[in-house]
């Protein structure tokens, strides 16, 4: 009984010791990536540098532009149930202004060297919530383009709405200026900054497991945390030239 007991804590031990490995130690992970600083540093500034170059000889300008429209009837009086059959039915009409027949017919128009799925790709249609607004956006990497094919799909979606719901021509309340384009072009700081953050996760992930990988224990303290043995003695680290230096 005393053996299986013994046995019992013996186990108990090293089930505890095992599981205090498997534990990482904050503090030191702090202290090593401390200590690192300089690397971290070099590698934010390596990695800003980068996405900047990326950014300036890569990266090629957007310009979006925007048209609106308004969903319900024309008429002089409108009802309640008319704003509701409006909001109901402003799902279908985004669905419309990027459907393939509308996509084609504005290629065609502008005489396009895309494919409808090219173009489609170009556009967006939103519409916020609890309104009968559509916003049409459509981001090329030329303005006047932009602006263009914003202006055509905005007039062949209006015909085709009518055509297939039958109701009203949706009213339009913004056409496409060239004034009103937006270069949304992602920023320079952005970019090295998101290099930056990049260059010193990847730095910092290297030291980390470098930490973790390294089972070399340096001080007593590391005896008595991993083995959980005593120290008996000490040798101490004796370097000649150091020592002929000194006298």
């Amino acid at each position: 009984m005393e053996k299986t007991t013994e046995q019992n804590q013996m186990e108990l031990k090293e089930r505890r010791i095992a599981e205090e490995e498997d534990v990482i130690d904050l503090k030191e992970v702090f202290y090593v990536l401390l200590g690192g600083w300089k690397a971290i540093f070099l590698a934010m500034l390596i990695g800003a540098a980068a996405f900047g170059a990326y950014h300036h000889f890569m990266i090629t300008p957007s310009y979006q532009a925007d048209a609106m429209i308004y969903i319900t009837n024309t008429d002089s009086v409108i009802t309640f149930s008319d704003l509701q059959l409006s909001s109901a039915l402003t799902e279908d009409y985004t669905n419309i202004i990027k459907s393939r027949t509308v996509l084609n017919r504005v290629i065609d128009e502008l005489d396009l060297d895309i494919n409808y799925k090219q173009l489609g790709n170009l556009v967006s249609v939103e519409n916020p919530e609890s309104t009968h607004i559509i916003h049409i956006y459509v981001t090329t990497d030329d303005l006047e383009l932009s602006r263009n094919i914003a202006n055509a799909l905005l007039n062949v979606s209006v015909s085709q709405i009518y055509q297939i719901i039958g109701s009203s021509e949706p009213t339009i309340i913004d056409y496409a200026e060239a004034e009103a384009v937006e270069n949304v072009t992602p920023g320079l700081t952005r970019y090295m900054a998101m290099g930056a953050l990049l260059g010193a996760v990847v730095v910092c992930a290297v030291l980390i497991i470098r930490m973790l990988m390294n089972t070399t224990m340096k001080t007593e303290e590391d005896i008595d945390k991993y083995l959980h043995l005593p120290v008996l003695a000490a040798v101490p680290y004796y370097n000649e030239h150091t020592t002929r230096k000194g006298k």
